[in-house]
């Protein structure tokens, strides 16, 4: 009998599904890159008189950042869910319809952006990054994370958990990012939904455990994105900002606190 050759690892003989995994200190890869999300109901859909100014101010600042933009889907992207759901299809069916319309703000968006610099990146292109940034590129790319078909099952519903909002933070905290901003038509994060209720509150700074149990109805970032950020190694913060107000996308990549700041609690 000859002996079984083992590879020594410390993993070795684990079945990974316990709470004996090894704590191992991860690699930021790119903590500098600012990850971006244009929201696509907020500012793609609203066109010109929204999209414009903002691509111009990223002009003025693409200099001073390494950016990185995401593009949310907006209300073509509820439209297919809604006709999804009517029909009555599986979650992971509707991840992968819902994902084309934001691949589309994004390929509109880098269109727009090319005397700047834009280019349009898959997933797959996602380890190209740091070439794109040596060549003075900003990299645009849906904010829609990859999981399709293999979406996890909703809490309630048939309407995929993870979407552009959940992308967006997956793609920060890959890079080793410490804050995700969220580019809005909205101040911030309110109490109640502000176009509804016009006495609702803003809320100015909050953590997330403690967002998560307020359970409020109406929230301006996907709830998915509030449990990852408890447990996220490198993303720390989250700031929701109006890319409306001329100005606050330059403030906000700048440190300021404009708008909401979610952090980690």
């Amino acid at each position: 009998m000859h002996e079984r050759n083992v590879i020594p690892s410390t993993l070795a003989d684990s079945p990974l599904t316990g709470n004996d995994r090894v704590k191992y200190e991860g690699v930021a890869m790119m903590p500098s890159v600012k990850v971006v999300k244009i929201g696509g109901q907020s500012i793609m859909d609203r066109g010109r008189s929204a999209l414009f100014p903002l691509i111009e101010e990223i002009g003025r600042i693409k200099d001073q950042h390494r950016l990185l933009l995401t593009a949310g889907g907006g209300t073509r992207a509820r439209h297919v869910y809604s006709i999804a759901s009517d029909l009555e299809l599986p979650t992971g069916l509707l991840a992968a319809l819902g994902g084309y319309v934001p691949r589309q703000n994004a390929r509109m968006l880098q269109m727009l952006m090319a005397e700047q610099g834009g280019i349009y990146i898959m997933t797959d292109d996602f380890e190209k990054l740091p070439l794109y940034f040596r060549l003075g590129c900003i990299p645009i790319m849906t904010g829609m994370p990859p999981f399709g078909y293999w979406e996890k099952p909703s809490a309630e519903g048939r309407i995929p958990a993870n979407r552009t909002d959940a992308g967006t933070f997956l793609s920060a905290e890959a890079l080793g990012s410490t804050r995700v901003w969220f580019a809005k038509d909205e101040e911030g994060l309110y109490e109640d939904d502000p176009k509804k209720n016009p006495d609702a509150k803003l809320i100015r700074r909050i953590g997330a455990k403690e967002l998560i149990a307020r359970g409020l109805k109406d929230l301006v970032i996907e709830r998915s994105v509030l449990e990852y950020l408890t447990r996220a190694r490198y993303v720390r913060e989250l700031q929701i900002f109006n890319a409306l107000v001329p100005g606050n996308l330059t403030r906000a990549l700048a440190g300021e606190d404009v708008g909401t700041i979610i952090y980690k609690d």
